[in-house]
């Protein structure tokens, strides 16, 4: 028996003690997290998946068929075929199917399904409990993780310090922000807001954290007062004398497990909360004490989306330090790869290490997507010991990055030709109607109100046109010194319920422009550069409209373009762009990494 088998052996005894016919193991934290702390990988632990987005659901009964399942979307179609045993697991992928059509198909008359109520969102709990009912049985909420009891060697919980986010990069202060946030508990006639998402306390309050890799936030919760005051719910040893004074005393700390007796408090008072972002038993607390619950957005999300200037400024400078430090490591691979003998990790490594040496540098963004060949097929691979490919001469690799600076976020995807010889004409296809798309959307102008997925047929437009298309979103939001994927906007397909792509796209939000496309078993492709959405002024204008500034300055791999496919429009696009990397980024080179860099930004 190998290591999944057994702790899925161990998992169903463990269900079996406790009377349940099942568990369901979402990759979440208490937070409803994207990326989570190591104490809460408990899917990873479980399968070997390491995607950052999915959900098992285990059946006590082994010989039940099947009996456990994997759900994941189309991001991770080919990987977690590569990583979870398909013995133990079936593979269902979202949105073409649901856990509560999966259970109303697979799960046993009567049964008594388990789950933890602290990573499931309400609306989850709803349609499981519908579908767990129709089969004659009951979803139960567990007092205690099953997982958690048989994962010996558990990580505890970060103790790092919370940490001050100081208003020269914020260019808000917090006072400030929940002025506006008690602005609005007032005009919806609100007594207090249940604020749970780690970025969102993190923006609110100007502060940041070394608790979740990739993303700086700190472990916490807050209620935030219609008086304009706040409490903090926090572990105690993260709590510095620096932060008690930049909070002041309108911010009351208190121990992290008191945030129950917090919402306790709150009996007969009207509270918001956001059922996108806090799981389900914080309603179960706040009905249960009696209070009442309204549903709405978190109301730090749609302003900790638009940007203020000092943050789109910081974006800027951090995007052109980032982009000096892609920039070193592309040239560097033109060489180094020819040779043979570069490894995905080994450019990962060497990418990390040019983008430490540009200073400021306080984590990635994400894990760095290093994909050669066929693994650059893997939408969200994430290389490891047994995947490392090498970088094969005359083969396409693609590298999806991005860093983490006190100024702002970066992520950057580049797709490179490693040489000598000559790409195909289908891969030069490909890339050109990719590109093609990317140009499309960068160049868009429209009209205020404009929602995400009214702009995502753009970025696909010439790979349909070739009965091509990819199997993810086309942009997502990115925070300032947070999250790399940040709400509400985002451009992509509204169907299938694709959260924020029918968020009006509003100045001051940054999105990721990203079109792509993926041979399975041969290579990847991908451009995606963060844009700012700014006002666009058109003389004779009837109304307001919006376009994008590209914030990203790195080259485009040049020798993968066809330029017999590409319009006059599309060539002033390119050589405009490449002539502004050219102006911000060629200072920061020299030597034959400036001379690379001139010839790669050379008109077509």
């Amino acid at each position: 028996m190998n290591t999944d088998e057994a702790r899925l052996d161990a998992l169903r005894k463990e269900l079996k003690s406790r009377g349940l016919d099942g568990f369901v193991i979402p990759i979440s934290d208490e937070h409803m997290s994207e990326y989570v702390g190591a104490y809460a990988q408990r899917l990873a632990w479980l399968t070997g998946f390491g995607g950052s987005a999915g959900t098992v659901v285990v059946l006590t009964d082994p010989a039940l068929e099947p009996a456990a399942a994997i759900f994941v979307d189309g991001r991770y179609t080919l990987q977690v075929r590569d990583q979870v045993d398909g013995r133990l697991y079936d593979y269902e992928s979202v949105p073409q199917t649901s856990i509560a059509r999966w259970l109303e198909e697979h799960a046993p008359q009567g049964i008594n399904l388990g789950y933890d109520a602290w990573l499931h969102g309400k609306g989850w709990v709803e349609a499981a409990n519908k579908a767990i009912t129709a089969k004659g049985g009951k979803l139960t909420p567990v007092a205690s993780n099953p997982v958690d009891s048989i994962w010996d060697d558990q990580p505890a919980p970060s103790a790092a310090p919370a940490l001050v986010h100081p208003d020269a990069f914020a260019g808000e202060s917090s006072e400030a922000k929940r002025a506006a946030v008690s602005e609005w508990l007032a005009g919806k006639q609100l007594d207090a807001a249940v604020i749970t998402a780690l970025d969102s306390i993190a923006w609110l309050l100007n502060i940041r954290g070394t608790d979740v890799e990739r993303t700086p936030v700190a472990l916490s919760y807050v209620i935030a007062h219609a008086d304009g005051t706040a409490d903090l719910f926090i572990a105690e040893e993260k709590v510095t004398p620096q932060l008690r004074q930049h909070l002041g005393n309108a911010v009351r700390i208190s121990a992290r497990d008191q945030f129950v007796a917090g919402l306790e408090s709150l009996s007969g008072k009207r509270v918001a909360v956001d059922p996108e972002r806090a799981v389900s038993a914080i309603f179960e607390v706040l009905n249960r004490a009696g209070a009442d619950v309204v549903e709405e957005r978190d109301p730090v999300v749609l302003p900790k989306a638009i940007k203020n200037p000092v943050e789109q400024q910081g974006h800027r400078n951090a995007q052109t330090r980032d982009g000096g430090a892609v920039s070193r490591f592309l040239h560097w691979l033109s060489v180094e790869a020819l040779k043979g003998e570069v490894t995905e990790m080994a450019a990962a490594d060497r990418l990390l290490a040019f983008r430490q040496a540009c200073g400021d540098l306080r984590d990635l963004s994400f894990d760095t997507i290093s994909g050669a060949g066929p693994n650059g097929a893997v939408v969200h691979y994430r290389v490891s010991e047994e995947t490392n490919r090498t970088l094969e001469p005359d083969s396409v690799y693609l590298v999806d990055s991005g860093g983490q600076y006190p100024d702002g976020t970066t992520d950057i995807t580049r797709t490179v030709w490693v040489g000598p010889g000559e790409p195909p004409e289908e891969v030069k296809d490909r890339f050109t109607r990719v590109l093609k798309g990317h140009i499309a959307l960068a160049r868009a102008v429209f009209p205020k109100g404009t929602v995400g997925s009214q702009l995502d047929a753009l970025a696909r437009q010439f790979l349909w046109a070739a009965g091509l298309d990819y199997a993810h979103g086309t942009g997502h939001g990115v925070g300032s010194f947070l999250s790399v994927h940040e709400g509400p906007q985002r451009i992509a397909k509204s169907a299938g319920g694709q959260a924020g792509a029918d968020q009006a796209l509003i100045p001051g939000m940054i999105v990721s422009n990203e079109p792509g496309y993926y041979k399975a078993g041969e290579y990847g492709i991908r451009i995606e550069n963060l844009v700012l959405v700014e006002p666009r002024k058109i003389e004779g204008a009837e109304g307001e409209f919006h376009g994008f500034e590209t914030l990203t300055l790195v080259p485009i791999e040049r020798r993968l373009v066809d330029t017999r496919l590409l319009t006059p429009a599309e060539t002033d696009w390119w050589n405009a762009y490449h002539a502004r990397v050219l102006d911000m980024i060629g200072p920061q080179l020299e030597g034959e990494a400036r001379d690379w860099l001139e010839a790669q930004c050379a008109p077509l």
